[in-house]
């Protein structure tokens, strides 16, 4: 991408090329797409990433983005306190909301561990849940976190901490319906209903 492209667009191609799974090329088409677009409906878009950092927040409770803390979820007085489902990023909580068939509370963990990638359990949300347990709410914390190695560590490290900090709390993980190394935003709706319905205790 050099000079051949008028500057503006060459600009946008650049920075949209720096997004995951586009390629110089698919930021051109992106580019020439945009140009063909009503004015209307260009400024919008970039209205729309302009403000979408003042516009997110981070829900205090549950460390989803919402457009509101608490989130709509958190706020939702139909739902149970008693159950806590951990997932460990904010996309594996959608895939599960998505399903309508959960109707307990979230957090979400903020990564899993992986050492070899020099993530620890500092790089965790970890008191946030030790504060979440203190409460003395939730009764049953739900790990849904998946079935990869790094799942599994992380899995057996909460699980530790629960049995040494809060006695008596019930931990269980979805059920073995999820393959071995999948993660669960890429499971479809039957497979995540059956892994909560089933769910084992650990």
């Amino acid at each position: 991408m050099t000079g051949e492209f008028p500057e503006p667009l060459r600009v946008l191609v650049e920075r949209l090329s720096k997004l995951p799974g586009v390629g110089p090329k698919s930021a051109l088409r992106m580019g020439l797409t945009l140009l063909k677009w009503p004015e209307q409906a260009t400024r919008e878009l970039g209205k729309s990433i302009y403000e979408l950092r003042d516009r997110l927040m981070i829900c205090q409770s549950c460390l989803a983005l919402a457009d509101s803390d608490p989130c709509p979820i958190c706020s939702d007085p139909g739902r149970s306190r008693e159950a806590l489902c951990l997932v460990s990023e904010w996309d594996n909580l959608l895939a599960l909301e998505q399903g309508g068939f959960y109707k307990g509370m979230y957090m979400i963990l903020g990564g899993l561990l992986a050492p070899l990638d020099g993530v620890d359990s500092t790089g965790l949300e970890i008191a946030p849940l030790r504060s979440r347990l203190k409460r003395g709410e939730v009764k049953e914390l739900i790990l849904a976190l998946g079935t990869t190695l790094e799942a599994e560590n992380t899995s057996s490290f909460i699980k530790n901490l629960v049995d040494r900090e809060f006695p008596g709390l019930r931990v269980t993980r979805l059920a073995q319906g999820i393959p071995l190394g999948a993660e669960v935003k890429y499971m479809d709706r039957e497979t995540l209903r059956q892994s909560l319905m089933f769910r084992q205790d650990l």
